[in-house]
């Protein structure tokens, strides 16, 4: 037997904001804890979970945001909230708000990471260098990840990257992230995490190639909208090269048959978020002129995950804890395909707590349809 982690897990199902956030505290009542991250259902009243949480944990610094569905120490979650703990002997974690993603530039990323670093050094738990790793939350709805991941990414440099954009349980009205305090819009959070153990960052996928091209010849990339398809009208092009009446086209739809764009020799979706009424497509990640998609469609999810699993023991060990950003249109596919549980299980065995995401980021990269994540291995200063 190992050392105990230094770090605890936490959820709750109570849909009252003081229960839950009691539920949480007397969960994380270690006088060692001095950092939570977590990830709530958008159902609650915001206002009044913020205000629990502030009376509850009134010391330690919160961060999170809001969900499009939880993943907690018992795999899958609707309407909860899980959460981590972190101790100070294991983990130094410094956190910065982005008030405004819109505006968000190269100077203003390389003040931030600065500050996160020197932060990070006053707790002399490791060397930045080779310790370290960097998670962004983000409004969801913002249309502005990409801008902000690649003035981040040059600033962190070395420093591996990754994190989810919020969600609302499906709405697509308004995400949040949680800050000192408070819940935030067209916002972003990053959190510079140091710490004593080992850990690999990753992503991974289980979409493949049918071959079928659909080249963006109309777009809008500001608002992430798509006009034309192969000089068609989007929607009804989409629709006809997957085989679906246009009326039918729905998150459902969507989840079952994505569409991606191949960088070197790896393809990374694209995921439609709605058709609108002049049957143009909004999507979740960047879409512009020229762009070449390939109609795509699910493998093995529960296959895919193990595999990257595997690869990761062989790296860092038994996982002790897998912070995960899981993309709501897998949720979704398991729960049409029928193996949610299946995917729930494989979750909860390997540790894994996050949310399901309204896209992920990955070294500098807004992704959709993967699970991104960090893995956390032994303490590598307890032998």
């Amino acid at each position: 037997m190992g050392a105990e982690p230094n770090f605890k897990t936490a959820y709750t199902f109570s849909p009252d904001p003081e229960t839950a956030a009691n539920d949480l505290k007397q969960q994380l009542s270690d006088p060692k804890i001095n950092f939570i991250l977590f990830f709530c259902s958008a159902e609650y009243d915001l206002d009044k979970l913020a205000s629990a949480l502030n009376k509850q944990f009134k010391d330690i610094p919160l961060t999170g945001c809001t969900t499009a569905g939880e993943i907690t120490p018992q795999g899958y979650g609707q309407g909860c909230i899980s959460a981590i703990g972190f101790q100070q002997e294991g983990f130094a974690i410094e956190a910065a708000l982005i008030e405004s993603l819109e505006e968000f530039s190269l100077t203003d990323a390389q003040m931030v990471v600065e500050q996160l670093i020197a932060g990070c050094r006053k707790h002399e738990i490791a060397l930045i260098k080779g310790n370290t790793f960097a998670l962004t939350l983000f409004d969801g709805l913002s249309i502005q990840e990409e801008n902000v991941l690649v003035a981040l990414n040059s600033a962190l440099g070395s420093i591996p990257n990754f994190g989810g954009s919020a969600g609302d349980d499906r709405h697509l009205a308004k995400t949040h992230v949680f800050y000192k305090g408070q819940f935030h819009t067209g916002a972003g959070v990053v959190l510079m995490v140091n710490t004593l153990y080992d850990f690999q960052v990753f992503s991974t996928h289980h979409m493949k190639s049918l071959g079928e091209k659909l080249i963006v010849t109309e777009a809008d990339a500001d608002s992430r909208r798509v006009y034309e398809l192969n000089a068609e009208p989007a929607a009804k092009e989409y629709a006809r090269v997957i085989g679906v009446p246009v009326e039918d086209l729905n998150h459902e739809v969507f989840a079952l048959n994505p569409i991606a764009v191949k960088i070197g020799e790896e393809y990374f979706v694209r995921s439609i978020q709605q058709v609108n009424e002049d049957l143009s497509l909004k999507f979740y990640c960047a879409v512009e002129n020229g762009i070449v998609m390939t109609v795509m469609e699910p493998a093995e999810m529960t296959s895919d995950l193990i595999q990257k699993l595997d690869k990761i023991r062989q790296k860092i060990g038994e996982p002790q804890l897998i912070i995960g950003c899981d993309c709501f249109l897998r949720k979704l596919e398991s729960e049409l395909l029928g193996y949610k549980d299946s995917v729930s299980e494989l979750l909860k065995e390997n540790k894994v707590i996050g949310f399901n995401t309204y896209g992920e980021q990955m070294e500098g990269m807004h992704i959709n349809q993967t699970f991104t994540g960090v893995a956390l291995g032994r303490n590598l200063d307890a032998g």
